[in-house]
């Protein structure tokens, strides 16, 4: 008989983990995991696949170990004067997220956050060792300035981790409420804009303090907003001596040569990729609209999901909704579903089978 995890010699702390993921189902409608719903031109693939051959010539070698070029397209792409030396890769922003901790994070010190937030964190901080504390968000999901400054006092976290726009639940947070955050913090202070791409009109990037905080960390990645989320391209805006700090923790040569060709092929491809951003946020807003005037409760979102409720019986809802070939996220406050924003057959679909699951 084979050994189980109880027979090996696990650390204690992971006894009882489970690996994260999202359920990966074969459905029609799958709305879970706020991927962009629409895959690459063949001009872009076909471009992708011309990159790919030429990186396939080299791969007898290492791959180049600090990725600049990548890195000089990337500070080009996100603008506002940054360089090569300000900007940091992995392989996802779950790879660069877990290297701040790596670098700053550890025995001894705290990172904190403020649920409901992306539930990974409190994985990088368990794999990082690093002792992981919990705030709490307001009723609508805002952050609460006066309780995160009384955390920060308290517990003197090493990392700030902050989601803007937050998943599950789409809050963007003002530029006051991370300036002030900035300001107290005695430690890194990361705000994570997976989403920003999906942002309302006149919500600002966190990257337009950098220059006035050189320990604010901007996260992006090209996973959501470029459909680019099989690409695993995760990166970040940041003084540069927190690249240097990450450049130690690193793995070497951790992104692969075909990694590193096929991002700077999207990237030369921004505009096409990103064209169906305004569609995916104009559907956003129409399917917050309408679940609000079903009754629903619904948090404002700057990102391509939306957060609704409250049911007394979720998985109930989520469940009714699979068996009619629609996945959604049962994730969030209890009594709350997460919807990605697909196409707009799709998003006619989880309509109908909301309606039918909520008539029964």
């Amino acid at each position: 008989m084979g050994q189980t995890l109880a027979d090996l010699p696990l650390r204690d702390d992971l006894r009882g983990e489970e690996p994260y993921g999202a359920p990966q189902l074969d459905v029609p409608v799958v709305l879970n995991v706020n991927e962009n719903p629409y895959p690459p031109s063949e001009e872009v693939v076909a471009d992708i696949a011309t990159a790919v051959a030429e990186a396939a010539r080299t791969l007898n070698r290492y791959p180049e170990r600090e990725a600049l070029e990548l890195r000089k397209d990337l500070a080009a792409y996100l603008g506002h004067d940054l360089t090569a030396g300000q900007v940091w890769a992995a392989n996802g922003s779950n790879e660069v997220m877990l290297q701040i901790l790596l670098a700053f994070g550890g025995p001894g010190r705290t990172a904190l956050s403020f649920a409901p937030t992306y539930s990974m964190y409190p994985e990088y901080a368990r794999d990082s060792c690093t002792t992981w504390v919990t705030g709490r968000r307001a009723e609508d999901f805002t952050l609460d300035v006066t309780h995160a400054l009384e955390q920060i006092a308290a517990h003197q976290p090493s990392v700030v981790l902050l989601a803007s726009p937050n998943n599950p639940t789409g809050t963007a947070l003002p530029l006051d409420v991370v300036e002030r955050i900035c300001e107290a913090a005695p430690g890194i202070v990361v705000v994570d804009e997976a989403y920003g791409e999906f942002r309302r009109d006149g919500t600002p990037s966190a990257l337009t303090l950098l220059p006035r905080y050189p320990r604010l960390v901007v996260s992006r990645t090209m996973s959501k907003a470029f459909a680019f989320a099989g690409g695993r391209l995760g990166y970040l805006a940041a003084d540069a001596a927190i690249v240097d700090a990450l450049r130690i923790v690193r793995l070497p040569y951790h992104l692969s040569a075909v990694t590193q060709a096929v991002a700077r092929t999207a990237l030369k491809h921004a505009d096409a990729l990103l064209a169906r951003v305004h569609e995916l946020r104009g559907r956003r807003d129409e399917t917050v609209e309408w679940l609000r005037g079903q009754g629903h409760q619904v948090a404002d979102s700057d990102a391509n999901f939306v957060l609704f409720g409250t049911f007394p019986d979720r998985h109930a809802v989520w469940q009714g909704l699979l068996d009619r070939g629609v996945l959604i996220r049962e994730t969030g406050p209890d009594g709350w579903l997460r919807v990605s924003i697909g196409t707009a057959q799709e998003m006619a679909a989880f309509r109908a089978a909301l309606q039918e699951v909520l008539a029964q």
